[in-house]
């Protein structure tokens, strides 16, 4: 599994792997709890793989943000997504200390430190390591 075959639904909740497309959307399989879903190509669909972070020099992938979470959390998860506002900037202002702080809001925030508990608790954050075809 790649970065980019991990993708984000709006309006459900969780992270879900690509498991197959076809010409009405693709199907997915939940992270959270293994179940396959299809989604119809209508659906507001994001690849983590194509989402960057604004810092205030350039836009950070959110591949490399991971990294860094990583190294930060030691490869366990990170705080929770529920903890304060407070908590969650000066978490991230450890792993990404030049964060736009005007363009990346409390709730951008709180969505990558869920996706990246969710990658932690799936033993997936393997799949941050860019294959030769990416890079």
């Amino acid at each position: 599994m790649e970065l980019r075959t991990v993708l984000s639904i709006a309006g459900k909740p969780g992270l879900f792997k690509l498991v197959a497309q076809n010409k009405g959307g693709v199907v997915v399989e939940s992270l959270l709890d293994g179940k396959r879903t299809s989604i119809s190509a209508s659906a507001n669909v994001s690849s983590l793989g194509d989402i960057a972070i604004y810092t205030y020099e350039e836009e950070v992938p959110l591949r490399d943000v991971f990294k860094a979470m990583a190294v930060v959390t030691e490869g366990k998860e990170a705080i929770t997504h529920k903890s304060s506002k407070n908590d969650l900037e000066d978490f991230f202002g450890e792993v990404l200390p030049k964060f736009d702080q005007e363009r990346v809001y409390a709730s951008d925030i709180k969505k990558i430190v869920q996706w990246f508990n969710i990658l932690a608790k799936n033993d997936l954050l393997g799949i941050l390591e860019e294959t030769e075809e990416e890079a």
